[in-house]
């Protein structure tokens, strides 16, 4: 049994596991995927404190061998059910089960797509979902945003002040976010805003990046080139395999303040996962440190 089991090795998840390994707790990771989470698509992070130019592989690179180096164990299994077990709690996973007495969930969350072909590829190569980590490497550039809720219109006003033009898609009639955000956005003179207006394909030059898409408006199937594309459809937290054990939010976010403290005595919850208002790498990192010494001082 382990002392503290986390499940996500996200930042969030390894900086949980970091803090509890140096308080001499034994600790376990569980990670899907690859270490890292989403943060190892961006070619280069440039806002996080003290290290203006690493790349995201780079960052959660060094954050798992400094993770693993203090014996943080991490086990390549996805949860797929967390419940109380005695005085502890047992994670089952895709490869069997792991029983542990504290728990932090840091599972993050998944960008939602919009099912195209060649997507994936694009990603990092002119298609992006966070507008604040990508934005600089477009200026001056011709650039599309998709999404008509406060995401979509935040994106498409700070992309304003740095691309040549800004094209926004929105697939509704009207935009779903704030109504003076939705103003300032229309009065700026490089935005255009086309309503009811889908994308149907994405178009690659012969490098392999983003050179135009191709979209569907009014019945009718147009060629838009951009060099940059910004998705702003939402986010779904990773969090099917937790609903029985701790309490979701409508959206499925899990419920813990600041504290990162569920309402289950002994089950924490860090990172994009849990209910909050800023998703960045930094807030990231800081809810794995609140989470792992929390675990520490409900454990000791």
């Amino acid at each position: 049994m382990y002392d503290i089991l986390v499940v996500g090795g996200g930042p969030a998840g390894l900086t949980a596991a970091l803090y509890a390994a140096r308080a001499g707790k034994s600790v376990a990771v569980l990670e899907q995927a690859a270490p890292g989470g989403q943060i190892i698509n961006a070619p280069l992070v440039e806002n996080y404190p003290a290290l203006p130019h690493v790349s995201g592989a780079d960052f959660a690179e060094a954050l798992q061998n400094q993770a693993e180096a203090l014996g943080v164990e991490l086990l390549y299994e996805e949860a797929v059910r967390a419940e109380k077990i005695g005085p502890g709690f047992r994670v089952t996973t895709d490869g069997g089960a792991h029983d542990c007495r504290a728990l932090v969930l840091a599972p993050g969350v998944r960008h939602r797509c919009l099912g195209l072909e060649g997507e994936e590829e694009l990603t990092g190569n002119g298609l992006s979902y966070c507008a604040v980590c990508d934005g600089a490497f477009y200026a001056g550039k011709d650039v599309a945003v998709v999404g008509g809720g406060d995401t979509a219109l935040q994106d498409a006003l700070f992309l304003a002040g740095l691309c040549r033009s800004v094209r926004v898609l929105v697939r509704r009639d009207r935009f779903r976010g704030e109504a003076l955000r939705a103003r300032q956005l229309m009065a700026r003179e490089n935005v255009t805003v086309l309503f009811q207006t889908t994308v149907e394909g994405l178009e690659r030059d012969g490098a392999g990046n983003l050179r135009g898409l191709v979209l569907r408006r009014e019945g009718r199937e147009t060629a838009l080139p951009v060099e940059g594309l910004f998705l702003a459809v939402g986010q779904e937290p990773n969090t099917a395999a937790f609903a029985p054990l701790v309490e979701l939010d409508g959206d499925g976010y899990i419920l813990a303040g600041e504290d990162t403290a569920t309402g289950v005595p002994g089950v924490f919850a860090a990172g994009d996962a849990r209910q909050k208002a800023v998703r960045q790498l930094a807030t990231a990192v800081g809810d794995g440190a609140a989470a792992a010494l929390a675990a520490c001082r409900w454990l000791d």
